[in-house]
Order: C-alpha cells, then structure tokens, then sequence
C-alpha cells in the first residue's frame, strides 16, 4: 500500500519515492492514482506510478469488495448502479465511500486501471494500439485515444515511442506481459505453494516457473508465470484472441496473492485426494492438443461435466452428489 503524491507546480503525480524531490508545501497527497488523475495530474515519466497496481491503503471492505468487483470487470459492461445493487448499498452511497477513500468514482477508477494496462502493453509489448485498446477493455479506438490523452496528455502512439529500450518483452510463441503484484506478495513462496498443489495433467510448476491450461470466454489457453522481481512477474499466455486480455491478468494477480484460479476447481480440490484428483481430470478433462511441451493435457473437468459423471470406479471421498454440490 502507499499513497500518492501530486505536485502542485508541475500538475505531476507521483510514487515515493521519486527521483525528483518537489518541496513538502507544493505536494498533495492522494490515496490512489485515479484520484490524483481525477483532480487533473498526470503520472510521472521518471517514477511512472502506473506500471504499479495498488488499492488505497485505508480502503474499507466495502470499497476493497468494488474495487476486486471492477477488476473482474463489473462496469465494463454494467454501471454504478448495478455495482452498488450487487454490494447491497445505494449507488449514492457508493460513491460517496470511493469519493472519501479513493478520491475517484467507481467509473472514474475503472477507466484509469484500463489506461494504466494500456500503458504497460504500450511499453512492453509489440502489439498495435487497436489490439492493445481491445485488450484493455475499451469499447472503441476512439474511446481508448480519449482517454489515454486525458490520463496520459498524449496520444497512444505518441507514448510508445517514449518506452524505455529495456521495456519491450520478447516471448517465443506467446505473448509476454510484466505484471505488478500486490505488496508483500513472496513470489518464490507462492510458486512453490503451487508448485505443491499443481494437478497433473492441468497444471505444470518448477520453482521458478507455473503453468496451467485455462478458459478464455470459452477458448482453451495456457498461461505461464515466471519469477522476475520483488513487486512483478513475467507472465506469457498462449491465447486465440487478447479481447479482455485486462481480466485474465487480474485473475493471475489474485491467484498470486493467494486465491483460488476457480472456486470450482478449488471446491473440488478440497473434497478429494490428488491421487483421486489426477485420475478425475483424466477421466472427465476437456483433451487439449500440442501442449506436452508444457506437461499440460486437459482443461480442468467442468460443472456440466461432473454432474454427469459415473465417479463410482474412482476412490474419491463423498459420493458423486458430493462433487458437484
């Protein structure tokens, strides 16, 4: 967690700590980076805040409950209103919760956390601007250059050319991507935890590298996460298409800082042994071609599947009713 710093004199936000050191009475400081940018700052090109992904550091549980909501991809294409109905509060009072803690509206932080995934893709991939505005979750090209001249004060092409020659990363057959994790997130610890846990034939660990096949609305994929530094991982996915690629690298975050991929899956772990778990996916997984390379061979098996499942020859604990209740 940490705050903000906005500079009066420049109209520049930053993260402390920044190479340039502003004078205590010409700086405000802001719980999130949405709110600097809603009172009209633009992020540091030295310290550049939005390579970061942070929650406000006294965020409520209501808001830190919204603020996972919109990750996921609650206002992409819902409203404030029906947050707020899925929160059980009113939209007013939502608002009001994000205006005293985040300094933004719920709106007005989704539309930053999709222009700061943009950028990142502007610096560390080679993708063109219409892939990388769809990625992003913008509606629109004409969207995504709005908003990225109000957030940015310049245009997407103009920010490529300003990424850092050790930015760009290059993956052999995928698509590699830099991303953030939450503070006090111990990398090597969670991958060994994986690496413990993995289910054979879905999931793949080394102590430096995890692996597993997922679901992207509805296409089969596999992603790979790899040790880099203290705050961030090199992430590579092997997908048919990068529309909403923003909610598949939230999904990688919260699964780093400690959830489950799949309440599903993880409910299904928690009834049967690995032993037993191996021989499920191997029974009722959705095959998936060309990935041995990975040691990866099936999707994990779906609700629909388990619930039509004959599970009498394998020695799982509970009956059949048990796995899909």
């Amino acid at each position: 967690m940490g705050s903000f710093q906005g500079v009066v004199t420049t109209g520049i936000y930053c993260l402390p700590p920044c190479p340039g050191r502003p004078r205590a009475e010409n700086v405000i400081t802001f719980s999130s980076a949405a709110g600097a940018e809603a009172a009209g700052f633009r992020a540091c090109h030295r310290c550049r805040p939005y390579r970061g992904d942070r929650k406000p550091a006294s965020a409520s549980q209501l808001v830190c409950r919204a603020i996972d909501l919109i990750a996921g991809g609650a206002l992409d294409d819902g409203d404030e209103v029906e947050l707020a109905a899925r929160l059980a509060v009113s939209e007013r009072h939502l608002r009001r919760m994000f205006h005293q803690q985040v300094g933004a509206t719920p709106d007005q932080l989704a539309r930053s956390r999709r222009a700061h995934f943009a950028r990142r893709l502007l610096d560390d991939t080679d993708l063109s601007v219409t892939d990388i505005a769809f990625a992003a979750g913008f509606g629109s090209l004409r969207q995504f250059n709005r908003v990225m001249v109000a957030i940015f004060r310049a245009t997407p092409s103009e920010l490529r050319k300003r990424r850092r020659r050790a930015d760009r990363l290059v993956a052999d057959g995928g698509l590699a991507l830099r991303v953030p994790v939450a503070e006090g997130t111990n990398i090597e610890r969670r991958l060994a935890q994986l690496a413990q846990t993995a289910i054979a034939g879905v999931e793949s660990a080394t102590p430096t590298c995890y692996r597993r096949t997922i679901v992207m609305d509805g296409d089969p994929g596999v992603i790979e996460i790899y040790s880099a530094t203290t705050d961030a991982v090199r992430l590579v996915v092997h997908v048919p298409h990068i529309e909403g690629l923003i909610h598949l690298v939230s999904r990688v975050q919260r699964l780093l800082a400690g959830q489950p991929w799949d309440p599903f899956e993880d409910d299904i772990r928690g009834i049967v042994g690995s032993d037993v778990l191996d021989d499920l996916v191997t029974a009722y997984g959705t095959p998936m071609g060309g990935l041995r390379q990975f040691g990866l061979f099936y999707l994990f098996p779906t609700p629909a599947a388990l619930a039509t499942a004959d599970t009498s020859a394998l020695d799982a604990v509970g009956a059949q009713a048990s796995l899909v209740n």
